[in-house]
């Protein structure tokens, strides 16, 4: 069933075929005839309407060319339009022949055509189609238009062809004419749009004027559906355009135009269709800069435009069109709205500003002050260093404040177990504090200063104000280390364990000493009233510096997710690494175990590589001795395909790939071997041909 159909197809195709070098012969040889050739041409229009392969034959055979031709060169009027309709007709359906008319030479010829004054009507429409198909979605169309001044033709036209607002289409002249400037419309719509050029779009500019006076002078269906689509698609996404649109009072005569067709759409449904098509003109003409509805509230568009949507003669789609242009509309009075309310916003934002702007100045301040005090605790440290009987005096300082902590310590145990100290170990305290009093003040107080010179520091930055506490804590750990190492060389070893764990609860919780000793000293900053708060803030943060510390040392196997890695350099990253976790251990393990066994098999089977063969090593390879082809099985030709081989060759000539495929062959044959075969037995004087 499906041959047969094949088989009529090809019929049909080659019965199509015939009928055109029929055509185009009868073309050839009627040039005296016009009668003849017009209703050749005509047929030929025809027969490419219904087979778009059709028309790419007759461009195959140089009908189209010729064609072309005839149009140009033949005396007769009806010979030129029907030539001129055939050529429309194959370039709108094939775009091979499109591309194959689309030259400046036809283009001129066309122009000729329009501005002849001996051109009949039909003729100029017949031209304008041409036009029409050789611009339409064809880019290069559209600057040959514009390069050989076809466009301007086209305008000409556009104002010259119809001289008279009142339209009387019942008279046959004034109906003829309309054609003509309906089809000229049409042709300047594709040269300005689809696809989109601002070069045509700006020079249809100047037709604007002569567009605006006809939608006034004549509000009549027939004129402004074209002229609303001329418009529409020439102010598309141009801003240029539409400025000058707007200049010109284009959109003062639409919304004219609008507000009459409203009114009218009450009585006649056919008023309120055509009030959607002006409405689109109007989208077009605001869609891309929404400050040009300023216009349209002269003329209350938003009120006629909710009137439209009540509606029940328009259809969800018209409906759709007019909801965007109200939105159009509306969307300058939303921006405002959006810009009043950021500016109140941007006046909050301001006096953020001044609050930010105050506390730098605060910051600046502190910074002052810092510097005070660095300049004090340098001043401090140079006189340490000048006089060494300081360093003696600051040991025996040390000792003091041991044993008056260790008198601190008791009496705290004392307190806690509920005992009540004695009287020698109350005038012994006492004693060691009158002693030590003097160096414990001394340090207490470059410690608190050195204390808050590093919180002035960290605190005046931003930045570093979230480092803060952990920065005191790594200051409060160093000074603890360095106290257990005086006291260490003070103390014997059996008081040694004693004072150490009594500091670490010191530095923990702190005493009431501590406190007492902190209020003897002057409050000249207002950091040092936030000392405790920010030591119980740096015990809090002790757990997490840890976590932080070991952070550092992690995998770099799991660090550099997000580098560039192959397989190459990540296993060198990862034997690099001496802190390997538990997953990339086992995957070098693996690793190794894998290269392992491919050596020890490498040393057994010497054939195994780890690199791809090359391709003169494959050759070599395959031409080895002892590697023996395996041939095909001899088969001899019989009669039957020997009559097949000589009526192929008849019929398709040296095409064997196709005589092998039309014949039953014996299975293994190829098209060398018929061709062998063939050439044997021709050469063979004493063989016939069947």
């Amino acid at each position: 069933m499906q041959t047969s159909m094949e088989s009529e197809d090809t019929k049909k195709t080659q019965e199509v075929k015939t009928d055109l070098n029929l055509l185009l012969e009868c073309l050839k040889y009627q040039m005296d005839n016009a009668f003849s050739q017009k209703e050749a041409l005509v047929t030929i229009h025809s027969i490419c309407q219904q087979n778009s392969n059709a028309g790419l034959y007759f461009r195959e055979i140089g009908g189209l060319m010729f064609v072309k031709n005839l149009a140009k060169s033949s005396e007769h009027s009806m010979v030129k339009e029907a030539a001129l309709y055939t050529l429309g007709a194959v370039a709108e359906q094939n775009v091979y022949c499109q591309q194959t008319l689309c030259t400046s030479e036809l283009f001129e010829d066309l122009i000729w055509f329009l501005s002849n004054s001996d051109s009949n009507t039909n003729l100029k429409r017949m031209s304008v189609y041409v036009i029409l198909v050789l611009v339409s979605n064809n880019r290069t169309g559209q600057t040959l238009v514009r390069e050989t001044g076809c466009i301007s033709v086209l305008s000409q036209l556009f104002k010259t062809v119809l001289s008279k607002y009142e339209l009387n289409l019942s008279d046959e002249s004034a109906l003829q004419s309309y054609q003509l400037w309906s089809s000229v419309c049409s042709t300047l719509c594709v040269c300005v749009n689809n696809p989109q050029n601002d070069e045509n779009q700006m020079l249809c500019c100047s037709l604007f004027t002569h567009a605006n006076d006809w939608l006034i002078n004549c509000m009549k269906a027939e004129i402004i559906r074209p002229i609303c689509s001329f418009v529409g698609l020439t102010l598309a996404n141009n801003t240029c355009v539409q400025k000058y649109f707007i200049s010109v009072g284009g959109l003062d005569v639409l919304s004219q135009v609008l507000v009459q067709l409203e009114s009218d759409s009450h009585k006649t449904p056919f008023s309120a269709k055509l009030a959607v098509v002006v409405t689109k003109t109007v989208d077009a003409c605001i869609a891309d800069n929404p400050t040009f509805g300023v216009v349209l509230s002269k003329y209350h568009i938003v009120s006629k435009l909710l009137a439209l949507l009540l509606l029940d003669s328009l259809d969800s789609g018209e409906k759709f069109s007019v909801i965007l242009t109200l939105g159009h509309c509306t969307e300058d009075c939303a921006e405002k709205l959006s810009l009043s309310l950021g500016e109140y916003s941007f006046d909050k934002n301001e006096e953020h500003l001044k609050d930010i702007n105050m506390k730098e100045k605060n910051l600046e301040d502190y910074w002052k002050k810092a510097k005070e005090i660095l300049h004090r605790i340098e001043e401090l440290e140079t006189e340490g260093n000048e006089e060494n009987v300081q360093g003696e005096n600051y040991k025996n300082n040390v000792s003091s404040m041991n044993i008056n902590i260790q008198d601190t310590l008791k009496h705290l145990h004392a307190d806690s177990s509920g005992g009540v100290p004695k009287a020698e170990d109350k005038d012994k305290s006492q004693a060691r504090k009158l002693h030590g009093s003097k160096s414990h003040k001394v340090l207490s107080k470059a410690c608190t200063n050195d204390d808050q010179v590093k919180v002035v520091l960290r605190s005046a930055n931003p930045v570093n104000a979230c480092y803060r506490e952990s920065g005191q804590n790594k200051n409060l750990c160093t000074a603890n280390s360095s106290c257990k190492q005086n006291l260490c060389e003070e103390t014997t070893s059996e008081k040694n364990n004693f004072v150490s764990q009594s500091r670490d609860q010191l530095f923990k919780h702190p005493t009431p000493i501590a406190k007492n000793t902190k209020q003897q000293l002057p409050v000249t900053d207002p950091f040092t009233l936030c000392s405790d708060i920010i030591n119980k803030e740096v015990i809090s943060f002790l757990e997490t510096d840890n976590c932080s510390k070991m952070l550092r040392y992690r995998c770099s196997g799991c660090i550099a997710v997000g580098k560039s890695l192959n397989s190459r350099n990540f296993s060198k990253l990862l034997r690099c690494c001496p802190y390997q976790c538990d997953r990339h251990k086992v995957i070098v393990e693996a690793e190794d175990r894998y290269k392992s066994e491919l050596r020890k098999s490498l040393i057994c089977n010497k054939k195994i590589l780890l690199t791809p063969r090359r391709r003169h090593q494959l050759s070599s390879e395959s031409t080895t001795p002892g590697r023996i082809k395996k041939r095909r099985i001899r088969k001899n030709f019989t009669k039957e395909e020997i009559n097949y081989l000589f009526n192929g060759v008849k019929k398709m000539g040296n095409h064997w790939n196709l005589i092998l495929w039309s014949f039953p062959f014996q299975q293994g044959r190829k098209a060398v071997d018929l061709a062998h075969k063939y050439h044997k037995l021709t050469k063979c004087p004493k063989f016939v041909a069947p």
